[in-house]
């Protein structure tokens, strides 16, 4: 990953809550699953690790969750840890939607043109009364 991509990711992460904690239990199978199932969703994620309870330091857990779900560290700061994993299934459906917007744009289109070819062919006539 080049180091402009990761500055806009940093940039996009700004906007983000976290979505979970890392807290007394530290890594766990639960918190892997929950990172797992994010990540395919949103592709971009920010984690929370309490600092006060947590037994490992965040850098640690964000290595050990990047290398559980396969994800790259974007940074981790204090106990921020920002995490992104590319997810096909997200592109697909993005692709999908804009194929689906561009579909509905040339139907109005079409229907727009039908509707004022239509509108010209009628002949009003006006009928004056004596």
């Amino acid at each position: 990953m080049t180091g402009k991509e990761r500055a806009a990711f940093r940039a996009q992460a700004n906007a983000l809550e976290p979505l979970f904690h890392i807290g007394k239990s530290g890594m766990n199978e639960g918190v892997i699953r929950q990172t797992d199932d994010a990540l395919r969703a949103r592709e971009l994620i920010k984690v929370k690790v309490l600092l006060e309870s947590s037994p490992i330091t965040p850098r640690q857990a964000a290595d050990e969750l990047a290398a559980a779900v396969g994800a790259e560290v974007i940074q981790v700061i204090g106990g921020v840890i920002v995490l992104y994993r590319e997810s096909p299934e997200l592109k697909e459906k993005a692709a999908q939607k804009e194929k689906n917007k561009k579909l509905a744009a040339k139907r109005a289109r079409e229907k727009a043109l039908r509707d004022s070819r239509d509108n010209k062919r009628v002949k009003v006539r006006v009928i004056k009364k004596r």
